[in-house]
């Protein structure tokens, strides 16, 4: 796919929108963790990116969703943000942009990030930030991803948020990472999607694959889902999802994943795409287990003051 010249976003004052993934029902952790309040007033890890998000000067927020679950979603964040930041909803189906092609009856899930964000073509046309539902950030990546959509995003140009791997793992279970190649620049070269990948007994991070055991550096820089884009992307999506299909239709746990598409866009030559470092501290409920230490971290911060202790009032 051919990209139009390049061309920025001339006008500054034009605020951001934040995306956020929240269709799925995630099946290690074993309910909607979406919705599970873990601050002082009840607040779900997701307020807190909104939150930060809006004091970095984001205009909108975008909530990717199951259409069954709309009505409990204007409900719960929908009323609480209405004056705080616009509010829109993007319904992901199964037969969302399928083009009335045949789905297997074993397919039971929706495609892939990628596919939720195609499926903002109707809702989002300014530049754009998309985050999941259920990872905590940071104040820094707001802040830093906020600059790029305002100065330096491009129809060729996107960013990834690059996180420290030390600061991105559980103490209950292995975790996917997507880890980054990145130039002299900081530009992307490729992300190796890691599964299993843990601190071993002598305190080394390690991942493992069909090949066996592998040491990965503290320091390298992982994707944690947190990207920044021109609208154009969405249109790339469109693109790479008809290939997609026309290749992976029939198998049911295929995904299109975002790193997929940002992939074969590096790869193309088509554009490029910024890691842009952050300090920040991730942490997220992968497991169930995490929950405590999720509960602790916020509270932390509350104490500390980063956060009052009801964002909303």
């Amino acid at each position: 796919m051919k990209h139009l010249s390049s061309q920025r976003f001339k006008n500054n004052n034009m605020q951001p929108t934040l995306v956020i993934l929240a269709a799925g029902m995630a099946s290690r952790y074993g309910s909607m963790k979406q919705t599970q309040g873990f601050g002082p007033s009840g607040e779900t890890i997701m307020e807190y990116s909104i939150y930060d998000a809006i004091q970095a000067g984001f205009g909108k927020v975008v909530f990717i969703i199951r259409e069954e679950f709309a009505e409990m979603f204007a409900e719960n964040f929908g009323k609480k943000l209405a004056e705080k930041i616009k509010v829109d909803y993007v319904f992901q189906s199964l037969e969302s942009y399928t083009e009335g092609k045949i789905i297997p009856e074993e397919r039971k899930k929706p495609w892939g990030t990628a596919h939720a964000v195609l499926c903002c073509k109707e809702k989002v046309y300014e530049p754009f930030a998309v985050i999941n539902a259920d990872d905590y950030y940071g104040k820094d990546a707001f802040i830093k991803a906020y600059h790029f959509l305002t100065n330096h995003v491009a129809d060729n140009n996107y960013a990834i948020i690059g996180y420290e791997l030390k600061k991105t793992l559980s103490e209950n279970g292995s975790v996917s990472r997507g880890v980054c190649n990145v130039d002299a620049l900081g530009n992307l070269i490729d992300i190796n999607e890691r599964t299993k990948i843990y601190r071993n007994d002598k305190g080394v991070i390690t991942y493992e694959d069909e090949k066996g055991l592998h040491e990965v550096s503290e320091d390298a820089s992982v994707s944690m889902n947190f990207f920044g884009f021109h609208p154009n992307f969405i249109k790339q999506c469109a693109f790479y999802f008809t290939e997609f299909l026309d290749n992976e239709i029939s198998n049911p746990k295929s995904e299109f994943f975002i790193p997929l598409v940002v992939d074969k866009i590096v790869k193309s030559n088509t554009g490029k795409v910024q890691v842009i470092p952050t300090s920040a501290q991730w942490f997220g409920v992968t497991y169930k287990e995490d929950a405590p230490t999720v509960q602790a971290s916020i509270n932390a911060l509350v104490s500390a003051g980063a956060y009052p202790t009801n964002l909303w009032i």
